[in-house]
């Protein structure tokens, strides 16, 4: 099979979205398929990014800065779009949290009969909300009904996502969730020295993972942190990282992680506390689990369908979250031992081959004869 996928965010930027297109790639790699990857370059200013990516080529097309989100440069799809396809020849697009880009890549496959995966991973009327950009919840919802309409199928993580695509009128919904690496995220990273930097005094140390960035709220922390009951630990590096340093003076901030480093930043905490309600998965309460912490996390959104309340984590309401959460931490420290085993099990089964090749099963299903039929008659009925 050639798999075309037209990513919203790639390499060098890391995020849910780069890194899931990432495991997708290794897992067409090792089963025997080829890929090309139609992805942002990195801004006017700064070095272009990688042209090939562990032997798959990667198409650039310029990227611009949107204002107010300047940690996320987007995409501009061009008519050399058209042609690189044409060239390629792929037997399905696979859109991974298309917008911009994923607009441009949906026509082009329209226009050359392949069918479409999309992949609904950014919620992006939450985030224009906190991040205050102008664009209504309504308006965003209403180009994002007409994006996915133009796909053969939407993959939304969560359970909580689907109800919300359906609820808008996004047709042919399915679910798809996330991997986790349950050998490279697990309780035996915990790192006893690293421990000891974070927190002398041997409080114990409740940890956030993420970008800092308005949608995530990480300011939700900063009553905990100045209690001085225990030793918050902030992993990760944004836009809001000054204002939340001046908002918590006794945290750590400890910058971005990755691999090893990320893996024992998340076993040598005691919690993991996620903050932001806006997500559609949540892939850092999944690792967080994977490594043997009990979460507590928004009872919002992706997190609803992998925190067990009171067997692996604890759900808040989101207007009560701050109000909450001491109580709910002291709790989870309390009953440790029992929360941290319950939260490692819950995960085993969630490996990255089981769910890219549930992935594998979609791009067979939009493939089909029956599908190419549907597909073209839509195409008909909207007069193309």
């Amino acid at each position: 099979m050639r798999v075309a996928i037209v990513a919203e965010s790639f390499l060098p930027q890391v995020n849910g979205v780069s890194n899931s297109v990432v495991r997708v790639l290794e897992h067409l790699r090792r089963t025997g398929h080829e890929a090309l990857v139609i992805a942002p370059d990195t801004p006017p200013g700064e070095p272009p990014a990688e042209r090939i990516h562990d032997g798959i080529r990667v198409h650039r097309v310029p990227s611009r800065m949107f204002p107010k989100v300047t940690t996320l440069p987007l995409g501009v799809p061009r008519p050399r779009l058209l042609k690189v396809l044409r060239g390629f020849q792929p037997d399905v697009m696979h859109l991974a949290s298309p917008a911009l880009l994923g607009y441009g890549g949906v026509r082009a496959a329209r226009l050359l009969g392949v069918p479409t995966v999309a992949v609904y991973q950014t919620d992006v009327p939450g985030f224009a909300e906190s991040y205050g950009i102008g664009i209504t919840t309504r308006t965003a919802w209403a180009w994002f009904r007409h994006l996915h309409r133009l796909a053969d199928r939407t993959l939304a993580p969560s359970t909580s996502t689907m109800e919300s695509l359906v609820a808008h009128r996004i047709p042919r919904v399915y679910h798809w969730a996330r991997g986790v690496d349950i050998m490279g995220y697990a309780p035996s990273a915990r790192d006893e020295v690293l421990r000891r930097q974070w927190s002398p005094q041997g409080k114990p140390i409740v940890g956030f993972v993420g970008r800092l960035a308005p949608e995530k709220h990480v300011e939700r922390l900063a009553g905990l942190a100045a209690a001085g009951d225990v030793q918050v630990v902030i992993v990760g590096d944004g836009v809001d990282q000054r204002k939340l340093q001046s908002a918590m003076p006794s945290a750590v901030f400890t910058g971005a992680k990755y691999g090893p480093e990320l893996a024992a930043a998340y076993a040598s905490m005691d919690v993991f506390v996620h903050t932001g309600e806006h997500e559609t998965f949540c892939q850092v309460v999944q690792e967080a689990l994977a490594s043997g912490l009990p979460v507590i996390a928004p009872d919002a959104g992706g997190p609803r369908d992998l925190v067990t309340p009171w067997r692996t984590g604890l759900l808040l309401a989101v207007n009560e979250f701050e109000r909450r959460l001491p109580e709910a931490v002291a709790h989870l420290l309390q009953e440790r031992p029992r929360y941290s085993q319950a939260a490692r099990r819950s995960v085993l089964a969630r490996t990255w081959p089981a769910i890219c090749d549930e992935l594998l099963g979609h791009y067979a299903a939009v493939q089909s004869p029956t599908a190419g039929a549907r597909s073209a008659q839509r195409r008909y009925a909207q007069g193309e």
